[in-house]
């Protein structure tokens, strides 16, 4: 008789970072519709995986739900996933901290549910070869990858109903592969459709198994699910359909399975992830042109080419987004501190908050946001700063003997030239016990970090504005919408809504990382919106263009000088003009003091207006309450951080958040004028392409009417000011 196994394998998760009410959702729609259901459907078994983040949630709001599941696990329905805790790309982390999380998770899995997990879920299913040798080092005896991979080394649909033996310098684990056509069938299709593929799949092969790994959240929480797969019915059609049909239709355990059964054989895969994921990693351009090329070939029944059409890496988000690998290198960087203060002391050195900053869903952006949220970039960096406080403190105290014995002097500052992001030019690296400040002298002596660390906040945590692919549908007339047809359900990785439709009017692209300190040169007549919309002229070659920099040290005192002999472009002239700019920070002061001086080298007068370009993420987006600027003595028409305005005569602006309990204060001598407005990008998400907070973009404006030979200053000046205690970021 003809039989077949099926193997579930569901993935839930939320990224640290989210809004609370985001999780009670997910858990209200999806994860414990779930577990209900599997309740009233013994004969469906399961293997399901919870990331760390999730976890640590569920513990505090909804412990019940892990008793409930425990009781599924001891009747041997469900079997528990084991993965690194708090869901990182394991290839993007250093191979301690792999270990690291992945024992963590082991522990709570043995701990609560009483089993050692044997097998492990890769964080978006992103896979690299010398990730065997590791999994293997921790006690991971499976894990899963998408069937592209192997379909893309020449293996056809007959050659993936199993598992298969993979090694790395000899290290073995075992990789299942996750079979699309389920994937993009259930829930979408019919039940009848899903049946019947199992069913012709069925075989008299005693250990044939198709196997099924998903998020969980597809569930009840992507648009329209919770309707489909809970109100409509869907998967208690589903489950009493696999009831059914036990005769020949089995679901089983994974971690039974790779016990039970033998491999099917021996391979290597490439560096993997699923197809979309592979596909949002291209150049936006050709992200587009690849992903409606496969669809056309497939369209056409051309699986012959689509097979070998595999294109994408992960790691090419470093590329794609700069902002990315400045986290990336941020968090290597805490990394080295945080094991070398934990072989100085027993203390918490900051280990638990490096782990929570790796988690995956700030590192790379697709149809979820990824990047793109400004929550979740805050949240990740207040991890990372938590950790670097702790790692220092530990550092700090054992280099200093007096401070070890009588608990002064704790005050300290110390800097250093590096390669930090790995483009082949050297940052300047600032840190003090009060305060964080990276350099960027190439482009155009920028700052593109800022941690305050009392607040465990990067207030320079911004993204710039950057071409997608999916902005083609908001310019193409042409575009294919995708809409419910038959008895499909569309995916929300087909689905492209437009929840914003005036969002085509804001494609604006940056042309720099949206960093601080950026200096700009225009003409007297330019506008707040013709610089916001990128539609100004730029006098000067300051922007972007490398500085030359020097840093002198002074006991607790630093002086960091950059400076350009660049060009500006003034009546049809190509004018000699410098700009020396001046940051001095003190140890223990959590304040930035920046003199400007700008001098006409020419032989000709210049008349235009210098600008010092700030971009500051204090969360102002949507309107944020809570998030304000304030001028002293002078009533703002509309005070929120993402409210356009431009300012007069002005010497003071304050930026403020009270969530974070915390005002930056600028002061500016002489008296200036100040162009203000947000940074938004156009971002698609589950709920359709809308426009999103980046950041508060400020313009320090100072006139110029230089002699030949003329200078000119600026000063100013950014204190913290704070509010009450800071509240602590999740």
């Amino acid at each position: 008789m003809k039989h077949i196994y099926l193997g579930l394998a569901i993935h839930n998760h939320q990224p640290l970072g989210n809004f609370p009410w985001v999780f009670e959702q997910a858990y209200q729609k999806a994860y414990l519709p779930m577990v209900e259901a599997l309740e009233r459907y013994p004969a469906v078994r399961l293997s399901l995986h919870n990331s760390g983040c999730l976890i640590d949630w569920l513990e505090q709001n909804h412990p019940e739900f892990l008793h409930r599941l425990a009781g599924l696990v001891n009747r041997q329905q469900v079997e528990i996933i084991g993965g690194a805790y708090y869901e990182p790309i394991l290839p993007a982390i250093p191979d301690a901290d792999k270990l690291g999380q992945i024992a963590k998770m082991s522990t709570f899995v043995k701990r609560e549910f009483g089993m050692k997990p044997t097998g492990l879920w890769l964080a978006e299913r992103v896979w690299e070869p010398h990730l065997a040798k590791t999994l293997a080092e921790a006690g991971v005896e499976w894990t899963l990858v998408d069937d592209n991979a192997f379909r893309s080394l020449g293996l056809e649909d007959k050659d993936l109903f199993g598992y298969y033996m993979t090694e790395e310098q000899g290290y073995p684990v075992k990789v299942f592969p996750i079979n699309k056509q389920l994937r993009y069938s259930i829930p979408w299709h019919d039940v009848e459709e899903v049946i019947g593929y199992l069913d012709s799949e069925a075989s008299d092969e005693e250990d044939k198994i198709a196997i099924l790994g998903d998020d969980g959240e597809k569930f009840g929480v992507w648009p329209g699910t919770y309707e489909h797969c809970w109100q409509e019915g869907w998967i208690d059609k589903f489950f009493t359909a696999l009831e059914a049909n036990q005769q020949w239709l089995y679901t089983i355990l994974l971690g039974e399975y790779a016990y039970r059964f033998s491999p099917l054989g021996r391979i290597y895969l490439p560096c993997a992830s699923y197809d979309e994921m592979l596909e949002w990693s291209l150049p936006a351009d050709k992200s587009w042109e690849y992903t409606n090329l496969k669809r056309h070939l497939g369209a056409e029944g051309r699986r012959d080419i689509t097979q070998f059409m595999y294109s994408g890496l992960w790691r090419s988000f470093l590329v794609k987004y700069p902002e990315i690998n400045r986290m990336h290198k941020k968090m290597l960087r805490v990394h080295h501190k945080v094991y070398q203060a934990q072989a100085l002391g027993k203390d918490d050195c900051g280990l638990g908050e490096l782990w929570k900053a790796q988690c995956n869903c700030p590192y790379w952006h697709g149809v979820f946001g990824g990047i793109y949220l400004a929550d979740i970039r805050a949240a990740t960096y207040s991890h990372l700063v938590q950790a670097e406080n702790k790692a220092d403190d530990m550092i700090h105290r054992h280099r200093s003997w007096l401070s070890r014995i009588f608990h002064f002097g704790r005050n300290w500052l110390n800097w250093q030239k590096a390669d930090f992001d790995g483009d082949g030019s050297e940052e300047l690296l600032v840190d003090s016990n009060s305060l964080s400040v990276y350099f960027s002298p190439t482009e155009g002596g920028s700052i593109f970090e800022w941690d305050i660390h009392r607040y465990n906040y990067n207030v320079l945590s911004t993204l710039a504005r950057r071409p997608e692919a999916y902005h083609k549908v908001l310019t193409e007339s042409s575009s294919d919408e995708q809409t419910r047809e038959g008895n499909v359900v569309p995916s929300i990785h087909d689905l492209i809504r437009v929840k914003d439709e005036d969002a085509f009017r804001y494609l604006v692209y940056d042309k720099h990382p949206r960093s601080s300190l950026i200096d700009h040169f225009f003409a007297c007549d330019t506008k707040i919106d013709e610089f916001a919309e990128l539609s100004h002229s730029e006098l000067g070659d300051f922007a972007g263009k490398p500085y030359q920099f020097s840093v002198e040290q002074k006991g607790s005192e630093i002086k960091i000088f950059l400076r350009r002999s660049g060009i500006l472009q003034v009546q049809q002239k190509s004018l000699p003009f410098e700009v020396q700019k001046e940051i001095r920070l003190e140890a223990g002061q959590e304040k930035l003091d920046i003199s400007y001086q700008l001098k006409n080298l020419s032989g000709s007068s210049i008349q235009a207006v210098f600008g010092s370009e700030w971009n500051i993420n204090l969360l102002g987006g949507g309107h944020n309450e809570q998030a304000y600027y304030r001028v002293p003595r002078l009533a703002l028409d509309d005070y929120h951080l993402d409210s356009w305005g431009e300012l007069a005569n002005i010497e003071k602006i304050i930026l403020g958040n009270r969530n974070l309990g915390l005002e930056l204060g600028l002061m500016m001598e002489p008296k200036v004028s100040l162009w203000h407005f947000p940074v938004e990008s156009v971002s698609n998400s589950e709920g359709g392409i809308e426009r999103l907070y980046q950041a508060s973009c400020l313009v320090v404006l100072l006139p110029l009417d230089l002699p030949p030979g003329g200078t000119t200053s600026l000063n100013l000046v950014w204190q913290i000011k704070p509010l009450s205690a800071p509240q602590g970021k999740s």
